[in-house]
């Protein structure tokens, strides 16, 4: 499957799980390592049956753990000031991403996250 090409023949429940991958990460902003944790599940319940979630499951958590390292590289700039803004802007970047991803996932098309470290493979 290529980026921005809709995958015939793909189940709309293949869709959905893909979507939930990427969805699954606003869990990370209730629960700490959620954004992690979230994905994390659904891959791993699902990338034997569905090859398209096992593909963005990857994704997903590739992104989350890159944000993870963002976060952790922030933290200490912010008695700097500097972190403060730079936790902000990642969070919103993460937000925006997500949202991107699940709409691209929901109509079936592979989405790979700008920025990603690619941790798994």
């Amino acid at each position: 499957m290529s980026e921005n090409t809709p995958a015939s023949g793909m189940e709309s429940n293949e869709k959905t799980m893909g979507m939930l991958c990427h969805l699954s990460a606003f869990v990370g902003f209730i629960i700490p390592f959620g954004n992690i944790i979230g994905p994390l599940v659904v891959w791993l319940l699902q990338k034997e049956k569905m090859k398209f979630v096992d593909e963005q499951g990857k994704e997903s958590l590739n992104f989350q753990i890159t944000m993870g390292i963002g976060y952790l590289i922030c933290i200490p700039l912010v008695f700097i000031i500097i972190g403060i803004p730079l936790i902000l802007l990642l969070a919103v970047a993460n937000i925006v991403f997500i949202i991107i991803a699940s709409i691209k996932a929901n109509d079936g098309i592979s989405y790979k996250y700008p920025f990603s470290i690619k941790l798994i493979k």
